[in-house]
């Protein structure tokens, strides 16, 4: 049995959308495409976009005409994390940080106010906790995502191949572009738009001598994958005790290695390390300023040389940590096996530090076959370790962008030949190539430029407000507190 590939996009031909309703936009019949320019096209409906769509719904009464928006999300249907959805996973930030509370505490769409309308908030105020679980903060996103869904705003199962120049004005720069999608039954779908924002998040990374492996997964790809392993050692109805892998260091690792040891308790469970000890991350309040709004000037201002420098440092707040409690839990359960047991190698549930995959091949009877290599020489020998399922938390890379972009590399200042941003986020383009009421915007792969709360939760209610105000501001017929604000942190 394959397992679900960590590329695949689980795609259904269901259009249902959060709320269960069917989704559909007016400009989406598949047998015509349409001339309409619109003000805006996203690509991409995860959070980064839904804090826009949200933005711009709040500022819209302060605009003299309402844009012309479409969202176009490759999913069948909003998710977010679906692959960790793990029992009793927490939040690892305040949800005060929500896609509005930030920008605007009295909008509509305040975690606050979804609570509120869900008839929980006092309920959830006994629980005396600024983190939710992961489980209601995805219900909390799709609530959101539902008020643009039954707006027709929203197209799902559309997966964006690229994106091209659809005209000129008379001197002649850029005035639109155009977006071409293929949707869930394989027709091609092109729309255009003035503005063009890219908001595909990370694709996942799986080492590359194991990517051509059955039974392994990255684990984005967990809560489906488990489920599909169990059904099927259910249906083998085999005795033997399992092997599982379990490959980093970081939050997403811990949480797996934790749920496989309760969820398999007879199976082997071996986490493999690069470094020398799990990691506790720093979430005390001086460092967590570094994901502040108002940080971003600064660290775009710096030069690349001292920006790459503070970043390299402030990484362990964010990368290959894990959550102390967690770490505190693990810890308990690595104490009560030495309880029970004190020679640690005899142990179910082992951390092998100090080591990376230097390669790897399938056994005959479909297992993995590993060989492990010290990542700083320590006088031993390589080591082999067999597992019947092995699950990669190894990161994303995010650079998507860059082939859907193919077709408008021409338009790049001479001799740069990459998509750098500016510091609203805008692809700095050659002088004179696009007009000023057109563009393309990147969104989630600028943490080089625009620091490491790029990819985060936390900074997006108010870049979604700051990216509406650089986009429609001009277009304001009255004084906005939010287009106000948004402008003074520009």
């Amino acid at each position: 049995m394959q397992l679900p590939s960590a590329y695949s996009n689980g795609h259904s031909n269901g259009v249902n959308g959060a709320n269960g309703h069917k989704v559909q936009h007016a400009l989406l019949s598949s047998n015509s495409n349409s001339d309409e320019v619109l003000d805006l096209l996203c690509v991409g409906f995860g959070p980064a976009s839904l804090a826009i769509a949200i933005a711009l719904h709040d500022a819209e009464s302060n605009l003299s005409l309402s844009p012309s928006v479409l969202f176009m999300e490759k999913q069948p249907q909003f998710a977010w994390h679906a692959g960790m959805q793990l029992p009793g996973a927490k939040m690892q930030i305040s949800f005060l940080k929500d896609l509005a509370t930030p920008r605007d505490p009295q909008s509509h769409f305040t975690f606050i106010n979804y609570l509120h309308k869900k008839n929980r908030l006092n309920h959830f105020i006994n629980l005396s906790t600024f983190l939710p679980s992961r489980l209601e903060y995805e219900d909390y996103l799709k609530w959101c995502a539902g008020h643009f869904e039954r707006q027709g705003k929203v197209a799902y199962g559309m997966e964006v191949q690229s994106v091209f120049v659809n005209s000129r004005d008379s001197s002649g720069k850029v005035t639109s572009f155009s977006v071409t999608a293929s949707d869930s039954r394989g027709n091609t779908i092109t729309r255009n738009a003035r503005n063009v924002v890219i908001a595909v998040g990370g694709r996942p990374v799986v080492p590359q001598n194991l990517q051509s492996l059955k039974h392994v997964a990255h684990s984005s790809q967990f809560a489906s994958t488990i489920s599909s392993i169990q059904e099927r050692e259910t249906m083998l109805g085999r005795e033997k005790k399992l092997k599982f892998a379990v490959l980093g260091s970081g939050q997403s690792a811990a949480e797996i290695f934790n749920d496989l040891s309760e969820r398999f308790p007879e199976a082997q469970i071996r986490l493999v390390i690069k470094g020398k000890s799990l990691r506790p991350s720093d979430d005390s309040p001086f460092v967590n300023e570094i994901f502040d709004p108002d940080r971003v000037n600064g660290i775009f201002n710096q030069s690349p040389t001292s920006r790459a420098a503070a970043l390299a440092l402030d990484r362990g707040t964010n990368y290959g940590v894990v959550r102390l409690t967690l770490l505190e839990h693990l810890y308990e359960k690595f104490y009560h096996q030495r309880l029970l047991n004190p020679d640690e190698s005899s142990w179910r549930c082992q951390i092998i530090p100090n080591r990376a995959v230097l390669s790897a091949s399938q056994s005959s009877n479909s297992s993995i076959l590993m060989k492990l290599g010290a990542v700083e020489k320590d006088g031993s020998d390589v080591e082999e370790m067999e597992a019947d399922y092995v699950f990669t938390a190894t990161g994303y890379v995010r650079n998507a962008h860059e082939g859907m972009l193919g077709e408008v590399r021409e338009l790049l200042p001479e001799q740069s030949g990459k998509f750098e941003v500016t510091r609203d986020y805008r692809i700095r383009f050659g002088e004179g190539k696009v007009a000023e009421e057109a563009g393309i915007w990147l969104q989630g792969c600028n943490e080089g430029t625009h620091g490491l709360s790029d990819t985060l939760l936390s900074i997006l209610a108010v870049r979604g407000g700051e990216l509406v105000q650089n986009m429609f501001g001009n277009e304001s017929a009255t004084a906005s507190p939010l287009l106000s604000s948004a402008a003074s942190s520009s």
